[in-house]
């Protein structure tokens, strides 16, 4: 949950737009509604002054009143994620074969990319057969070291790379199997490299199995991860094999397709 703002940084930062700005990071997946007198008491403003700022948000659509009262985010930001997503240049490319991999196994797939010590998901399709339920939803972020394809995403990093941000970064464990160990994620990231892709079980959620692939761009720079989420207790041994085959196919055909745009 979002603390009080250090007011004495108000000194520096005294402009509408950056309270504007406190204001909207005070959403949080356990916020998703704040009252005016919640935004009064972290920015430390009077209550009129709040009202005041949360009233201009409202009128450009960046908040609405919720139904209970208070406020929540606007249609305005949902239009600024869906921009974002496809300023990637990631996601217009790759939404047909992700839907086709979708249909195919009959799970759900993810398209991420590691953007420092996080990986963001930038766009999802599902099966209309199986429909497994995962953390992972447009835009979320997680930890470097948590699935399948935080784990793809980090091992075609420069191994200096990856154990400096690795040791740099607070390793949550999630589940049981949640690797948080440095030494032996890095050990991990070898054996992803060498295989190609990624399988994880119960790493982030429980009872789900993630495999991933790498895409590459220009340059062989890996630009993005495929991957499905599947229910393992429902998941063969045959099945999980044709599906790291058809992740790592769909991976390639975006790599290609993204190549071609960049080129």
């Amino acid at each position: 949950m979002a603390g009080p703002v250090n007011r004495s940084s108000y000194r520096e930062r005294n402009t509408t737009a950056d309270r504007a700005l406190d204001i909207l990071g005070m959403f949080t997946d356990d916020r998703p509604v704040v009252s005016g007198i919640e935004v009064a008491t972290a920015l430390g403003v009077a209550k009129s002054t709040a009202y005041r700022y949360l009233q201009s948000l409202v009128t450009n659509r960046f908040l609405e009143e919720a139904p209970g009262g208070g406020f929540r985010l606007g249609l305005r930001v949902l239009e600024l994620a869906r921009v974002a997503r496809r300023s990637y240049g990631l996601t217009e490319v790759a939404l047909p074969a992700l839907n086709r991999l979708a249909d195919s196994v009959h799970e759900t797939v993810l398209l991420t990319r590691r953007v420092g010590d996080l990986v963001v998901c930038l766009d999802r399709a599902e099966s209309q057969t199986h429909r497994v339920r995962i953390s992972y939803e447009r835009g979320m972020t997680l930890p470097i070291n948590a699935g399948a394809s935080a784990l793809v995403l980090l091992a075609w990093s420069p191994p200096e790379e990856a154990e400096a941000l690795l040791r740099a970064t607070e390793l949550r464990r999630f589940t049981p199997a949640t690797l948080t160990d440095v030494d032996a994620i890095l050990a991990r990231l070898r054996q992803i490299r060498a295989d190609g892709y990624s399988v994880t079980r119960s790493e982030l959620d429980h009872d789900v199995l993630g495999v991933a692939a790498p895409v590459f761009g220009d340059g062989q720079s890996v630009v993005a991860a495929v991957s499905v989420a599947a229910v393992s207790s429902r998941t063969s041994q045959v099945a999980e094999r044709t599906i790291v085959q058809q992740v790592r196919a769909t991976a390639a055909e975006i790599g290609d397709l993204v190549r071609t745009v960049q080129s």
